[in-house]
Order: structure tokens, then sequence, then C-alpha cells
């Protein structure tokens, strides 16, 4: 039986499509949930026939929560993916779903948001990405892989970035397959 995931996403949702596109994973992608109307990551999963929910920020931050908590466990997932989101998961979600998140950066180095411009002003020479199981902190779960991309000489937040998200695609689904054994099924 093929585990039921459910995709999260703010943005242009490439990480998403990579997931779509894998033919290598046993999974069920039962909804992808996007907290921005506009993000082209929506328009990527209906054209992909798949299910989708926008839950936008409220004045109230528990009404948010709780409308993404209901929405997931209608959705009976088995695993949650995290690829572009750009909201933090309360801790009643990521205690209750198994969650994952793909981050530009080698954890635990730069964290947060600014992932990619943190690592350039820092001036490693190298940088990367990490998939992570999430908690309920700012990228701090238990790191489950990495790959490293160099930073190379004239690398601006944007070609840097580009760079990143290549090998995240990759990541993200051989970290899936790597976890889909481990993971109790919704039955």
């Amino acid at each position: 039986m093929a585990a039921r995931v459910v995709l999260l996403a703010s943005g242009s949702g490439s990480l998403a499509q990579a997931i779509i596109d894998s033919e290598e994973l046993d999974i069920e992608i039962v909804a992808l949930i996007s907290d921005n109307p506009d993000a082209q990551a929506l328009t990527r999963a209906k054209e992909a026939n798949i299910q989708t929910f926008v839950i936008p920020m409220k004045n109230s931050r528990d009404e948010w929560n709780q409308g993404i908590i209901q929405t997931v466990v209608s959705l009976s997932a088995d695993l949650v993916v995290s690829a572009g989101f750009m909201r933090i998961l309360p801790s009643d979600f990521v205690n209750r779903f198994p969650t994952i998140n793909s981050h530009p950066a080698l954890l635990p180095q730069f964290p947060g948001a600014h992932a990619v411009r943190d690592a350039l002003a820092a001036g490693v020479l190298v940088t990367g990405t990490t998939v992570h199981w999430v908690d309920d902190g700012v990228d701090t779960g238990p790191i489950i892989t990495q790959m490293e991309v160099p930073v190379l000489p004239g690398d601006d937040e944007a070609t840097l970035h580009e760079r990143i998200k290549k090998v995240e695609r990759g990541l993200i689904v051989a970290t899936i397959a790597l976890i889909l054994p481990t993971l109790e099924r919704n039955v």
C-alpha cells in the first residue's frame, strides 16, 4: 500500500514537482497545501490532478494552526513533506504528523529563512542542503540526509540558490525513499 503524502509549499513548487514527477517512490500524494493563494506550487499540483488546499495566515495564529492540523487529519497522511513551505508549523502539528523539511544549507549552520544569503555573508566555501525531521524549533530537528554544494567565485544569492535547488530536488526524493519503510501507515 502506497504511503499517503501531503506536500506543503509556499512558492514556485520546484521541490514539490520533483516529488510529483518521481517514479521510484511508492507514494500517493493526497494533497498539496499552501499558505499562499498565488503559489505556483498550487498550479503544479492541479496539473497533476492533486487536490489542493489554501490555508492563508489569519489574524489568529491559533486559528491557522487548527486549520492546518484539521486538514491534514482529514487526509490521513502517513508523511508530510515541507517542500519550500515558509511557515513555522505548530508543535501540535509536528508532534502528531511525521514531517520532513528540505533546507538550503548544511544544518546546523544557517537555519532560518535566509540560509543562502547567510552562507554567502559568512564566506563559507561549501554549503549545501539538508533534509531533516521537523520538530518545534526552526530547522533544529534531527538531520536525515545532507549534500554539499560548493560556493563558486562570483556566486550571488540567486546563482548559489539555484545550484542548491538542483541538488535539493534529488535529495528530497532520495530521502523520502529512504524513510518510507520506517513509516507507520494509516490503514
